[in-house]
């Protein structure tokens, strides 16, 4: 028998976007309060530095694609399968979320 494709409605969209909100936001100031610690807060020195707001970007990072990773696989055992097919696009954009917080954790 063919598998039969249900479609998701607006309600779901507009659910699940306002869940990624949440996460991404939630996400940001739980890892801006873990990383306050490193990093440099004035770039403008006279013998500045790159290297330590480096760490600091790829902390960041490396555990915003931990948090995301952990979502997905928890939200892919817990969703019903109709509601699974939204769950890589949200991922894509988590994705790159992740790049455009670095902007707002530096200024």
């Amino acid at each position: 028998m063919a598998e039969i494709k249900q479609k998701t409605g607006a309600l779901a969209f507009l659910v699940g976007a306002g869940l990624f909100v949440a996460f991404e936001i939630a996400a940001y100031y739980l890892l801006k309060f873990a990383t306050s610690g490193l990093g440099m807060a004035d770039q403008m020195q006279p013998e500045n530095t790159i290297v330590s707001n480096w760490v600091k970007t790829v902390v960041f990072l490396l555990l915003h694609l931990t948090l995301v990773v952990v979502a997905v696989l928890v939200l892919s055992n817990r969703l019903p399968r109709r509601l699974r097919g939204q769950l890589m696009g949200w991922f894509y954009l988590s994705l790159l979320i992740g790049f455009l917080l670095l902007i707002p954790l530096f200024s």
